[in-house]
């Protein structure tokens, strides 16, 4: 009986050992599951976090582009605006200039095509030539170039600048 005892006391030890053991590897398997946890938590924190603030910059985004297509519809309503503004000008010129009839050309007289000095036909190579003073019309070989007044007939060249003796 005694035997008996003791070897069910052995066994009883035994089976403390191995609880003690399954206890103590259960509590460090529970201290790393909840530092899984934790760390868990904190990426939760941060993924909320990052999500709080994508969702503030999206908010932030959006009332700006509101903004933004606020101001260019207001700028399309004004620039419509000037568009009906410059149509009605035109509408209003047109009416004025409506009346009014273009001028018919004049007939020119008989002699247009010659040189007012030696009466030769103005022709492909025989250039005509306003005269700045008279307003006569010449050609290159009756006329004197002055620089930058242009050209003159020798009439009114000779009247203007005299020859010294």
């Amino acid at each position: 009986l005694l035997q008996r005892l003791a070897t069910l006391a052995t066994t009883a030890q035994k089976e403390a050992r191995e609880s003690q053991h399954q206890l103590q590897v259960q509590r460090q398997e529970v201290a790393r599951l909840q530092e899984q946890l934790n760390r868990a938590r904190q990426d939760g924190e941060r993924w909320a976090s990052a999500l709080q603030r994508a969702q503030r910059e999206a908010l932030e985004r959006e009332a700006t582009r509101g903004a933004e297509q606020a101001r260019q519809q207001e700028l399309i309503r004004d620039m419509k605006g000037r568009l009906l503004e410059l149509l009605r000008e035109k509408d209003a010129l047109w009416q004025k200039t409506e009346g009014i009839d273009t001028p018919m050309p004049s007939s020119a007289p008989r002699d247009a095509g010659l040189c007012a000095r030696c009466h030769k036909d103005f022709r492909l190579l025989s250039r005509r030539y306003s005269c700045r003073l008279c307003q006569g019309k010449v050609c290159h070989a009756c006329s004197v170039d002055v620089g930058k007044q242009g050209r003159c007939c020798l009439l009114c060249y000779q009247q203007r600048h005299p020859q010294t003796p």
